[in-house]
């Protein structure tokens, strides 16, 4: 399964990216104005102490799709890099920063770069494409699998495990009423995995 950049009839032009399975990158480096380097490190400062707050952690489920981001000021402080892995469509993903606190800091982060448009300007996808520059090469460790898919696999895990750890299911074990079932491979398998 290949994300793709639309659907049948494309309402957007083609977006730049790689992709590998649903995940795709998206590599954006712009030019800082001069003298803003230090309030950028600053504000990325500021903002990675608040990723463990509520809200911040709200608008990352609400997006939904965001495997992982990174910021990086570079070349002495006169180039600023975003990059990020998400699930879905390139014009869905910049659509959805801009309904949550993302898109407001967002709005703070790239203000300090040359020619930002602002988050609600209708120019800001064409701005995007500008500095945009796709991965020669993209690899995920999972490409199958979606943000909301590893959020289900985890919440699936947790209370798994929470079961494992209960003497009433090492009862069940050893209940020779279950022992047709607990005898199969796919749930001595499920052992396995559990115990790994």
């Amino acid at each position: 399964m290949t994300a793709t950049t639309g659907g049948t009839q494309q309402a957007h032009p083609e977006r730049p990216g790689a992709s590998d399975g649903v995940c795709s990158e998206f590599t954006v480096f712009t030019k800082i104005k001069p003298g803003h380097a230090q309030a950028l490190r600053d504000l990325l400062a500021e903002l990675s102490a608040t990723h463990d707050d509520e809200g911040f952690r709200v608008a990352m489920h609400q997006i939904g799709t965001l495997h992982d981001a990174r910021h990086v000021i570079f070349d002495d402080d006169t180039r600023f890099m975003f990059a990020s892995v998400f699930d879905g469509s390139w014009d869905t993903y910049i659509d959805d920063f801009g309904k949550t606190v993302v898109g407001q800091n967002f709005d703070r982060i790239f203000s300090h770069s040359e020619g930002w448009p602002g988050v609600g300007d209708p120019g800001v996808k064409d701005w995007f494409v500008e500095h945009q520059a796709p991965a020669e090469v993209f690899d995920s460790s999972y490409p199958d699998l979606t943000v909301q898919q590893i959020w289900k696999d985890q919440r699936v895990n947790e209370a798994f495990q929470g079961v494992l750890d209960t003497p009433e299911f090492r009862e069940a074990l050893e209940n020779p009423a279950n022992a047709k079932l607990v005898g199969t491979p796919a749930f001595q398998k499920l052992l396995e995995e559990a115990e790994a």
